[in-house]
């Protein structure tokens, strides 16, 4: 398990393994080829309320992740794809937010890693 986040603006390495964007919307000023992804999961990003609601406000930060990881919960169907991948090999968890510490990516690794550990017990 290795679950990496990256900014969708900074140069893709060799070792990101699979890139997969994790924003509902197109990062702007990033051609397709550019952004050099694998996968776009606009299901697993915030909904469009709760994205505009944050406003990437850091006072809203605490808040935001509990609704996003209830949002998660509710969207397993979404999810598992991405965990049947962070099981087989190196995901890299791409978005376009200029927080690099609070935003949708970082509230999804947790959330990845957290049932990943749960499925190693089970």
């Amino acid at each position: 398990m290795d679950i990496w986040i990256r900014r969708i603006y900074d140069a893709p390495t060799k070792n990101d393994g699979l890139r997969i964007l994790v924003d509902r919307v197109w990062p702007r000023g990033v051609s397709k080829d550019d952004a050099r992804l694998d996968a776009w999961s606009k299901d697993v990003a915030p909904s469009t309320d709760l994205r505009k609601w944050f406003g990437h406000d850091p006072g809203k930060w605490d808040e935001f992740k509990k609704r996003y990881r209830r949002e998660l919960s509710a969207n397993r169907d979404a999810v598992a794809p991405i965990l049947g991948k962070a099981r087989e090999k190196r995901i890299t968890l791409v978005f376009g937010a200029k927080d690099e510490e609070r935003n949708n990516a970082v509230v999804l690794r947790e959330y990845l890693e957290e049932q990943l550990g749960k499925s190693k017990k089970e």
